[in-house]
């Protein structure tokens, strides 16, 4: 399950924690980067509904319990990405995060990822069998504000569950590249099972500096 006192705060708790998200409330950020591995932005395919377009997003009903056994059926855990038109931080995550290939390498080989338009129409099936639009999934997951991705894990959903009891994980807004990506790797590794993220994060970047890696914290 998610450990919701990390993953679950207020947005503008979120600052502290160097994210930023777009919706109740717009926070400053601050994370850790590498240092010469930040990359210039770069313009991304924008959808009818104003939403950024990955190639590697499945194509599918957006029904979730569908989808996350097709992923793991190919392999790769599931992972919800939440958006809105005019997102600011929804742009940054494409056109800086996922711009790099290493980053989006390692989300479309380890990742089955479907987006839903938090202001949205279209009819969601969620894990527990209940069809409902795109806003109404974001307001039963909790989700309020945007970018919002949630994680689930390579075992098969219990019967009746909902998608926010589901989840393993949840990045509560606009993480910066090196923090972004070890998101992913935290939720491929199941670290998540014994561990919370900042601890995670907090030996990754110790084990790079022993290997002469050099880490900027405030990329």
């Amino acid at each position: 399950m998610i450990n919701r006192r990390l993953f679950l705060r207020a947005p503008a708790a979120l600052a502290a924690a160097g994210l930023a998200t777009t919706g109740l409330a717009t926070t400053g950020l601050a994370t850790i980067g590498i240092a010469g591995r930040t990359s210039p932005a770069r313009a991304a395919q924008i959808d009818d509904d104003g939403l950024h377009v990955q190639p590697w997003f499945m194509d599918t009903f957006l029904e979730m319990r569908d989808d996350h056994a097709e992923a793991r059926e190919a392999g790769k855990n599931f992972v919800v990405f939440f958006e809105q038109r005019g997102c600011p931080y929804c742009r940054e995550m494409h056109e800086v995060n996922l711009a790099r290939p290493d980053i989006a390498d390692y989300v479309k080989s380890n990742f089955g990822a479907v987006r839903i338009n938090i202001w949205g129409s279209k009819r969601v099936t969620d894990f527990d069998g209940e069809e409902l639009e795109e806003r109404a999934l974001a307001r039963k997951w909790g989700v309020s504000f945007t970018p919002t991705l949630s994680f689930f894990g390579m075992d098969e959903p219990e019967a009746g569950k909902t998608g926010r009891d589901l989840e393993v994980a949840r990045m509560p807004g606009y993480f910066k590249p090196f923090h972004f990506l070890s998101m992913f790797e935290y939720v491929r590794d199941g670290a998540y099972a014994d561990t919370d993220f900042q601890r995670y994060i907090h030996a990754k970047v110790e084990k790079l500096e022993e290997q002469g890696v050099k880490v900027d914290i405030w990329n």
